[in-house]
């Protein structure tokens, strides 16, 4: 069983994310005593978009390349459009979420998140959701795609849009308590 208050939790965004998709969580688990890092192509602020408007921007704390997955609990995929669109050409972030998912590490994608579960090839056979415009792309990547707030499958959790942010990162904060505690490199 992992605490919250010992769980790291890794985020992947870039430009045009969707803002509650990132921040929500991100304050969550942070008022849980989880930390939260955010990794991104490159180290400049990142821009959300509340829907097709521009929103809030965020630093990132790392860059993809400096991402070691042993490090983390969980790994969190916001949506946006524009977001996973970008992010699904990136080969590091694609190689991250398979780290995780080979790892049986919890995953959540959010929204058009799970564009990056198709791109990682994750997703053939499980049970997921997203946006209603991408589902048929879950579809043809072998997922049995459903309608549920938050859509778990062994360690992946998937989610519709912004206003399930919260079942999302409760049910993925309960995959995390329900994990074995990561082991710390010792220094």
């Amino acid at each position: 069983m992992t605490d919250l208050s010992t769980a790291h939790f890794l985020i992947l965004a870039t430009d045009r994310f969707e803002e509650s998709e990132l921040f929500g969580p991100k304050e969550i688990l942070e008022g849980k005593g989880a930390r939260v890092t955010l990794a991104s192509i490159g180290r400049d602020p990142i821009q959300a978009t509340v829907h097709d408007e521009l929103g809030k921007t965020i630093t990132p704390d790392l860059t993809l390349g400096e991402v070691e997955a042993d490090d983390y609990d969980a790994l969190i995929l916001p949506g946006g459009v524009g977001n996973p669109d970008r992010l699904r050409t990136e080969r590091q972030a694609i190689d991250l979420i398979r780290q995780f998912d080979a790892a049986g590490k919890p995953m959540g994608a959010i929204c058009h998140g799970p564009w990056l579960l198709v791109e990682a090839d994750i997703l053939r056979g499980r049970t997921a959701t997203s946006w209603p415009s991408i589902r048929t792309d879950l579809r043809n990547a072998g997922a049995n795609v459903v309608d549920e707030a938050a859509a778990v499958d062994g360690n992946l959790v998937t989610s519709r849009n912004p206003d399930d942010v919260p079942a999302f990162t409760a049910a993925l904060a309960e995959l995390v308590e329900k994990a074995e505690p990561r082991v710390e490199a010792a220094l």
